[in-house]
């Protein structure tokens, strides 16, 4: 029987989780400069996400990491507006409403801070995801918002919360 769960990072899930991301960037063919793979905080993903409003979730099935998504504040915004971050699952993961739960479970935590928008950004060719943000309640925004340093990432979207 499976197991699947969200919970937030540990420090123990540092180097499988950055495998994962790493490995669905390279597979969905993202630039390495300009995106989430250039981010130095990859490797320590449970450091990053211990700043205050702020919270990693990794999708675990049978104690396998699959992927994961974050809520942050928008790094150099607006403090009322969070960003949806590396949210990236592995193929197995995919087409089984775990990207809808996990969005769920990051906007709850969301609310919860009190943010009153999420913003994200993502790129043009990953269609499959901006359904998917689309049907969460996400609409597209004409620029980027914050100062989050992904470049290459020119397809922004919000909700309000």
């Amino acid at each position: 029987m499976k197991m699947i769960i969200i919970r937030e990072v540990l420090e123990k899930d540092n180097a499988d989780l950055a495998s994962v991301i790493r490995q669905v960037l390279v597979e969905i063919g993202v630039p390495k400069v300009g995106t989430a793979y250039a981010d130095p905080e990859l490797d320590y993903m449970h450091k990053t996400y211990l700043k205050d409003r702020a919270a990693y979730f990794v999708l675990e099935e049978n104690g396998t990491l699959h992927g994961g998504a974050g809520i942050a504040p928008l790094q150099g915004g607006d403090p009322t507006v969070c960003e949806l971050q590396k949210m990236y699952f592995l193929p197995e993961a995919r087409g089984k409403t775990l990207g809808e739960k996990m969005i769920d479970h990051c906007l709850s935590y969301a609310k919860e801070q009190h943010f009153k928008t999420c913003y994200l950004e993502t790129l043009p060719y990953m269609k499959a995801a901006q359904k998917l943000y689309l049907k969460k309640g996400f609409e597209y925004i004409d620029g980027p918002m914050g100062s989050t340093g992904h470049t290459s990432c020119n397809v922004w979207l919000t909700k309000k919360l």
